[in-house]
């Protein structure tokens, strides 16, 4: 089991299953910093595919967040990830954090230790209880406060 003194969690595997909307990630193909430029932490082999995809402002086309099996719940995401093909801001900076990207390549490369640990995670997020009334809030957009 995981005994980490950050943040990282198994669940983040879960993004194996679905879609993202280009409106998600776009930033990183078309204006990374603001001028015009590409995340440089993107496989550069990646970015033509995604921009194929996505042109710029497509808040409509959805790309599979694990190309390839992206209806199937495995380690792919985490191979993924290790080769710099995530859509994701939040999934590539696993890769910046020398823990966390031990346990990247450990889960790319351990389907089982991998779905070993997802499941202890789910546990611990089932435990974490349901803030209700004024003590939480429904966000209309996950990455914003209402």
């Amino acid at each position: 089991m995981i005994n980490s003194k950050f943040w990282f969690s198994p669940s983040l595997g879960g993004h194996t299953i679905g879609t993202s909307h280009c409106s998600s990630f776009s930033n990183r193909l078309y204006n990374f910093s603001g001028k015009g430029d590409v995340d440089p932490a993107l496989d550069s082999h990646y970015v033509p595919k995604l921009k194929n995809k996505c042109k710029p402002n497509d808040v409509t086309t959805l790309v599979e967040m694990d190309p390839g099996s992206s209806k199937s719940f495995d380690n792919s995401y985490y191979k993924l990830v290790a080769k710099r093909k995530s859509l994701l801001t939040s999934d590539d900076t696993l890769l910046t954090n020398a823990e966390s990207k031990t346990l990247v390549m450990r889960f790319a490369n351990s389907p089982s230790e991998f779905f070993s640990e997802f499941g202890v995670s789910m546990v611990k997020m089932g435990n974490i209880g349901v803030i209700t009334g004024t003590n939480g809030e429904i966000r209309k957009k996950c990455a914003v406060v209402n």
